[in-house]
Order: C-alpha cells, then structure tokens, then sequence
C-alpha cells in the first residue's frame, strides 16, 4: 500500500472522492493512503453522505489533516469496517502522543461533546474509498469542535503526525494480508 504526505495545501471538497485520485494526482497506482493539510468545504451538493443532504449539513473548517484511502475491490461494507480500523489507530496515536482521552463514535473521534474528525467511506466504479478529516483549528466550524493545535500539537508536528498515521494505517493493512495468508482452511 502506497503512503505520501502531500506538503502543500490544498482544499478538501469532496471532488477528491473520485477513482484513481491519487493516480491522477501523485502518479500512486494501486491501494494508497495520501495525506495532506488544507480548508475542508464540502457543499451539500458535493456530499456523499444522504443523511448530511437531507439535514442541509455541509461540512466547513478552515483548516484539517485530510487523508484519502483507496482500495481497489469493491465491498463497502470492508471499506467501512477499515475506516473504523483508520479511527482506532488515529485515536491510539494522538492518545499515546499525548496525554489525552478520545471517546470514539462510530467513525469520528471526540473530546467530551467537542468533536475532531469527519470520515465517510463510499464506493466509485473501481474502487472503494475513505476520507477521514481532522480539524487542526476549531476556528469558525458550524458545530462544536476541537482542533490538534488546541489540543497540544504543533505546526511542525502535524506532517510528521499525518506520516505516522499513514504508515500505521498501511502496516495495519499489511499485517491483515499477511495473516490472511498463514492460515489453512478446515472443515
């Protein structure tokens, strides 16, 4: 699985919910994880989640960690159970970083009411795909928030935190394929 910190910013719309974004983008072809820092403005038009159309609930910050997965099978309910999987370990590592408690729900971490992260997993023609956010700056966010800066991380932290969750992310991955692959069938 391919990993890249992208260091310039760039807007997350939800346009990058596309298959082979990170072909497209930084010549990654096959299963990537591809990181990047930068606002977060997705209009109801562009969302991928139905439930956030009917409640008119676009998503805003000014500024996130974004990371965009992509596995080229297409079973969703996979997809989703990896982007929880993607949750736990981005909880495990800002928890052991620092002295902090996350509660998650579902896919999206909190602390108390104050909420750090968006994700959705969707399906395209080719490929299944997870975008998860975390704010850096609650500055400005249409519900109540929580940032990495507020909480204790530095600017120069954050690309080496957001390499630190793609490795952890792709070395996951890995150790399941590999155990997939050491068992013998019964029966």
């Amino acid at each position: 699985m391919y990993t890249y910190f992208f260091p310039e910013r760039l807007l997350y719309d939800g346009t990058q919910l596309a298959s082979l974004w990170a072909l497209r983008n930084f010549r990654l072809q096959g299963d990537s994880i591809v990181s990047f820092r930068g606002p977060c403005r997705v209009d109801c038009s562009a969302l991928v989640d139905v439930k956030d159309v009917l409640d008119q609930a676009p998503i805003f910050s000014e500024d996130m960690l974004h990371f965009i997965v992509e596995h080229f099978e297409l079973d969703l309910t996979k997809t989703i159970l990896r982007q929880r999987i993607l949750i736990s370990l981005i909880k495990e590592i800002l928890e052991t970083k620092r002295s902090l408690s996350f509660n998650r729900r579902g896919d999206d971490l909190f602390i108390g009411e104050k909420k750090l992260s968006v994700s959705i997993a969707t399906l395209t023609p080719v490929s299944t795909m997870i975008h998860t956010g975390l704010n850096t700056t609650s500055k400005n966010t249409p519900v109540a928030t929580v940032g990495l800066l507020e909480v204790g991380w530095t600017e120069k932290e954050l690309p080496v935190l957001a390499e630190l969750i793609c490795q952890s992310y792709a070395r996951e991955m890995q150790e399941v394929q590999q155990a997939r692959c050491k068992v013998r069938g019964v029966g």
